[in-house]
Parts: C-alpha cells; structure tokens; sequence
C-alpha cells in the first residue's frame, strides 16, 4: 500500500481523524442503512473540499457590512459530479452540499454477459460536459473495471479532467486506473488491503451499495 501513497502523486488517500471514526462506524457490519448512509453523506464532504484544492477561480466585487472588497468565487459552469449507479447516489448530496452549483450526470454501468467486461447502459451528461471538471463517485474502487469503463466514457465526450472520488480502495484497482488513465486523479478515504477471490475489498465495507439502500 505505501509504494502508492508514495510514488504517485495522482493517488490522494485522506488522512484526517474524522474520516477515520466514521469509516470505523461505517465498517461496523451492525451499522444500519440509516446510520451507513448518513456516514457516507458527511465523508463525502469532507472528501470533496480535499478534492478541490485546486479549482481555479474568479475575482469578485464583495460588499461588506463596513466596505467594499475583492473576493474569490468558483465559476458557476466550471463543474459536474457524475455518480456511477447505483451506489455512487449515495454520494451525490454530500458532494452537492459543498457545491450546489455543480451541474449533474448519471452513468448506469453493467457487465456484459459475453464479454464479462462493465458498459454503460444508460448515460445522462449535462450539456458542456467537456468544458467542466468532472467529479466521478464510487464508494468502492475494487478492480477498477467500473470506474476504468466510466472514465473511458467521459474520455470520449470530451472530458479533460476527471476526479475519481471513492471511499475505499483496493490497490489492485488504484493500479489498474492509474496505468490506464495517465491524466485521472483519485481521491480515497482509505487504502484498504487487498480483494479476497470474490473481488469484494479486505476489509473494506460489504457491497455499499446494499448497505447505502437496505437492500442486503
């Protein structure tokens, strides 16, 4: 784990006690799908203001109770999330509370039965998807399959800046997007150990996506 966190600059993995704590609540298997989604809410922000560091910005003309200065603003067309359904919707209002304006896309993928590899079956981009940075959510980042595909999505509409933003990651998949993808950046609230023969991340936090919707 530590040849990543160390030789490539792309891989930020947050190192914040709170993170910690809620990862530990949300690791609990008898965490409820309550509690598991209210974790995922409040990491997501933490992440995103990780993530966006450095966004450029604009001069603006500011009034203040006793005068006149010269602010800073995000422009308002300089961003979009994209979450990877399904449990990449679980992300999607923590990151939104950070940047409401940010303009929203909604990639479905799904393994195809004769190839075996992750496609998209339903994509919904905002228009001028190319001019924005694009925040892609996962909570997971196992193989890399999903994300690869999705990232390979948004290469073709375009899209010169891509965020990878997960909860947890296995190195396998930090590997795999790295080598692909020499431009994406990923951020991860952990670096966990490895996958286990079922492709499920050790430790990691059981299928999220069932945990996020109640749905084990």
């Amino acid at each position: 784990m530590d040849d990543l966190r160390l030789t490539d600059e792309r891989l930020c993995v947050l190192d914040h006690p709170l993170v910690e704590h809620k990862l530990s609540i949300m690791r609990d298997e008898n965490t409820t799908p309550s509690q598991f989604r209210q974790m995922v809410h409040e990491i997501s922000i933490i992440e995103v203001f990780e993530a966006t560091r450095d966004l450029p910005t604009e001069p603006v003309e500011v009034k203040t109770p006793l005068q006149t200065m010269t602010g800073k603003h995000v422009p308002s067309n300089l961003l979009a999330v994209v979450p990877i359904l399904r449990a990449g919707m679980g992300m999607l209002d923590g990151v939104l509370s950070v940047i409401p304006s940010a303009a929203v896309g909604v990639l479905g993928m799904e393994r195809n039965e004769e190839t075996h590899q992750p496609r998209e079956y339903y994509a919904k981009m905002p228009k001028g998807i190319e001019n924005r940075s694009v925040f892609l959510i996962d909570p997971m980042l196992a193989t890399g399959g999903s994300a690869l595909a999705a990232i390979h999505y948004l290469r073709k509409q375009g899209v010169k800046d891509i965020r990878l933003l997960v909860l947890v990651a296995a190195p396998e998949g930090v590997r795999a997007v790295l080598a692909d993808d020499p431009e994406v950046r990923i951020w991860t609230c952990a670096l966990d150990e490895g996958l286990n023969d079922q492709a499920y991340i050790l430790p990691g936090l059981g299928d999220a996506g069932d945990r996020i919707f109640g749905t084990v």
